[in-house]
């Protein structure tokens, strides 16, 4: 069914979502699903290109930490090609998780025109879309992105982000079950004393953390993945086990909402 505010341009129009978290790439596809616009799903920015060399999108979503192309990387190289092929110029709009890593010049820098802040809510994305999509655009009121209230989420906050009780189940599912695996990977990856793989599933993990609203151990492990990258794992492996024990605790939490 489509959103009762959808405009009518909008059912021409496709959106190309690129993001390393199946969670996320499944939540963003239902949000547009309700936004009643068409959508294609990539896990990284070299799946991106691979679609975009195939057809033409209105708009790109992308996370700027992933693994293979990050969106740093995908949106100098989307830019690259319609300077090459002299194709008109679709809006990049970045998506993060942490705005410490990810500030918004250099986004711009990248080439990217805007920023979506995770945990991602229905509004802030319509609004986001009305401004970049093509067509008829609507000047919006600015405003800051929303920021989580301290401490962990109740199962009433989350509701009222997502919009429905059977959303939030299944997406506590999805993600309870991702990071179970993220976590096994990750005790894996700290016994192996292998620094990339570590990173990448604090990455992930912490993705995960921003998506529902932070719960304090976010900039942990952001601080975390850029230790890790710069000292190894075996300098930081108390740090990683103090994190991953907080971290079993919260997710246990999250089990019971």
């Amino acid at each position: 069914m489509r959103h009762a505010a959808t405009p009518a341009h909008w059912r021409q129009q496709c959106v190309l979502v690129v993001e390393d978290h199946c969670v996320f790439r499944a939540m963003m596809g239902w949000q547009l699903d309700k936004l009643g616009l068409s959508h294609h799903l990539v896990e990284n920015g070299s799946s991106a290109m691979a679609a975009i060399a195939c057809r033409r999108f209105d708009l790109v979503i992308s996370d700027c930490q992933m693994p293979v192309m990050d969106g740093y990387s995908l949106a100098r190289a989307i830019r690259q090609r319609e300077q090459d092929l002299g194709c008109e110029r679709v809006p990049i709009i970045a998506l993060t998780g942490n705005l410490v890593h990810d500030d918004p010049q250099r986004c711009r820098d990248a080439g990217m025109d805007a920023w979506l802040l995770k945990p991602l809510a229905l509004e802030p994305l319509r609004d986001m879309l009305m401004r970049w999509l093509p067509g008829e655009r609507v000047a919006l009121p600015s405003r800051s992105p929303g920021v989580s209230a301290p401490g962990w989420p109740t199962r009433a906050s989350l509701v009222e982000l997502f919009g429905s009780p059977q959303v939030v189940d299944q997406m506590l599912r999805s993600l309870l079950t991702e990071a179970l695996l993220d976590t096994q990977a990750l005790t894996h990856a700290r016994n192996a004393l292998d620094a990339r793989l570590t990173a990448e599933r604090l990455h992930r993990l912490v993705g995960s953390l921003a998506f529902l609203g932070g719960a304090g151990l976010e900039s942990r492990g952001s601080a975390l993945i850029s230790e890790v990258r710069t000292h190894g794992v075996a300098f930081n492996q108390q740090k990683l086990e103090v994190f991953q024990r907080d971290l079993a605790a919260y997710l246990d939490y999250l089990r019971e909402l």
